[in-house]
């Protein structure tokens, strides 16, 4: 039961029996709740019968004690179990899908945006932690306590128990037969609403492009129409709920009507006493109350199925997997016949066959789409080959656990990721345990010394979200300078001095020549003189290799790699007006 209720809840483990001892507080604090009336039957009984014998006052005294000891007792365990426990529940389920998430190979996040993980994490969870603390285990608490009850006035008199609880399968089934109709309902809603937050990011994050354009206007009408879709899905959802829950209500009331008419019948008729019907009235009137929360607590559960889908979505998925212990002897990366596609069916690579060498630097070039990336990712494991193999100084990568493999690695990608911290703590990424003179030496060695100590504050500069107080150079240094910090064998550089002016960009390449010292270093370039000096070239076009060798070998060839450092020669001579200098 536990392992069923995990897979349904998206619970850990734990959670899973809090549940279960969340829903037993429900059905306890119910049932106490029906103490009073069982006290206030033979009080009235006691009372039709000419009043209280003195003798049964403490009686009553010490019940009315009992019966408010009960319910205080049942509800600060109820309280305990359910709202306690799922804050605690809610906090696991966040972090771990935080770290499935970081076990996932990156082909995931080709299919899913910031929005709708951001979504999963923070606005599912918050949905979920309201469900177990209010809706689910209150819904089975009065779904066992009913039957509880019910079973209790089948054997005190059927006739009376039938009139009450007809309604109660009706009513649930009511309920039930909507889930198809809500699931649809707030998959739609789930839809426009990603929608809506995905035209909001964008938003933010292109106002500068919109400005620019003067396309604001026309943006921002497009913005209004998925605000107004979302409002309209909500309002159908709230219809489309509402319709199932006032009517399964209705039925209930209509419970109460047929207990008076046949206790009524009953009573005239004179098989029916008048204390079992006024303790039948006492019930249902108790009996209906928390089952008409449930029948809203129904609905609301249904709901989450959709939240918990996506979520499972997270926690189903295949993660990359694979040894912590390195087996490698050398830094050399070999590609073996290797073929790689994504997940929508688009090949990349095709038959890639080359070795960068230790020591020696690796360029990867050749037009836009051609797979200098893709490689570059495989290499790292970021994705995981679709045929062939590639190793690391003999290790096949595809063995070994991807954070174990990537310290091996130091990686500067092409767009820079920055923290809303100091320059200094955006460095240290690359070693946690490094000292400030480490970090210091190593922002030398990428210039960030030249633009960090004229800041107000110098290293101890915060640079806002994600570098925004920094030039697209300025960013580009810090990130290399993480590079130069972890010291890692390996080097990849994703057109790593592509922001930086051609003075900086020959401070960079005479650092990165002290760095690769007996290391294996891959570039992407499509700047032809970045990679002038390299030992190897690699010339990638259409997921194949087009060619290899040397600089001087690839220009005798007179191949696709002559061709482009021609054309890049030839540009350089043209001004903006097309004419040539």
């Amino acid at each position: 039961m536990i392992k069923r209720l995990q897979k349904r809840y998206a619970l850990s483990e734990q959670g899973a029996k809090d549940l279960v001892k969340g829903c037993l507080a429900c059905v306890l604090q119910n049932l106490s709740f029906m103490f009073p009336v069982g006290l206030l039957y033979f009080l009235v009984g006691d009372l039709m019968n000419g009043g209280v014998p003195g003798e049964k006052i403490a009686f009553y005294i010490v019940g009315c004690v009992v019966c408010i000891g009960l319910i205080l007792l049942t509800t600060y365990f109820q309280y305990n179990a359910t709202y306690f426990a799922t804050y605690t529940e809610s906090g696991v389920r966040r972090i771990t899908l935080a770290e499935r998430l970081r076990k996932i190979p990156l082909s995931f996040f080709g299919k899913k945006d910031l929005a709708d993980l951001t979504s999963t994490i923070m606005a599912d969870c918050t949905f979920l932690e309201q469900s177990f603390s209010h809706f689910i285990p209150e819904l089975a608490g009065s779904i066992i306590s009913t039957v509880l009850i019910s079973i209790s006035l089948l054997v005190f008199d059927w006739r009376m128990a039938l009139a009450a609880l007809w309604v109660l399968p009706v009513a649930f089934a009511i309920v039930g037969f909507s889930a198809k109709v809500q699931e649809r309902l707030n998959q739609k809603a789930m839809d426009v609403k990603m929608a809506c937050a995905d035209g909001i990011q964008e938003c933010i994050e292109t106002v500068r492009d919109l400005k620019a354009n003067n396309a604001e206007a026309e943006y921002l009408k497009g913005l209004e129409k998925k605000i107004r879709a979302v409002e309209h899905r909500s309002i159908l959802n709230e219809f489309g709920l509402a319709a199932f829950v006032v009517s399964a209500s209705l039925i209930l009331k209509l419970g109460i009507a047929t207990v008076a008419l046949v206790g009524s019948i009953l009573l005239i008729g004179g098989s029916l006493d008048v204390l079992t019907f006024f303790l039948f009235l006492l019930v249902v009137s108790r009996l209906y109350d928390p089952l008409q929360g449930a029948l809203q607590n129904l609905a609301a559960v249904i709901s989450t199925r959709t939240n918990i889908a996506r979520m499972n979505e997270i926690l189903d998925h295949p993660i990359q997997q694979g040894e912590n212990r390195l087996s490698n002897k050398g830094y050399d990366i070999t590609f073996d016949h290797v073929g790689f596609a994504y997940n929508t069916g688009e090949t990349v690579l095709k038959d890639v066959s080359f070795t960068a060498k230790q020591g020696e630097v690796t360029a990867l070039v050749g037009p836009s789409g051609g797979g200098k990336t893709t490689v570059s990712r495989l290499a790292a494991r970021f994705w995981d080959v679709s045929r062939g193999k590639i190793t690391v100084g003999g290790m096949d990568i595809s063995k070994i656990d991807p954070e174990t493999l990537l310290s091996l690695f130091s990686i500067v990608f092409q767009d820079v990721t920055l923290f809303d911290n100091t320059i200094l703590e955006n460095i240290r990424i690359g070693n946690k345990d490094a000292t400030d003179e480490q970090v210091l030496a190593a922002a030398k060695l990428a210039n960030v010394d030249e633009f960090a100590e004229k800041l107000p504050d110098g290293w101890h500069t915060n640079i806002g979200e994600n570098g925004c107080e920094l030039s697209g150079g300025e960013r580009q240094r810090i990130s290399i300078a993480r590079a130069f910090l972890k010291n890692a064998p390996i080097i990849l550089l994703d057109e790593a001095t592509a922001s930086l002016d051609v003075e900086n960009e020959t401070l960079i390449q005479t650092a990165l020549s002290r760095l690769i010292a007996d290391k294996t270093v891959l570039v992407i370039a499509h700047r032809m003189r970045t990679v002038a000096g390299a030992d190897h070239i690699v010339v990638l076009e259409n997921g194949h290799v087009a060619e290899q060798g040397t600089p001087a070998e690839l220009m005798q060839k007179g191949g696709l790699y002559r061709h482009m450092v021609e054309l890049q020669s030839q540009s350089a001579q043209w001004k903006l007006n097309g004419t040539k200098r």
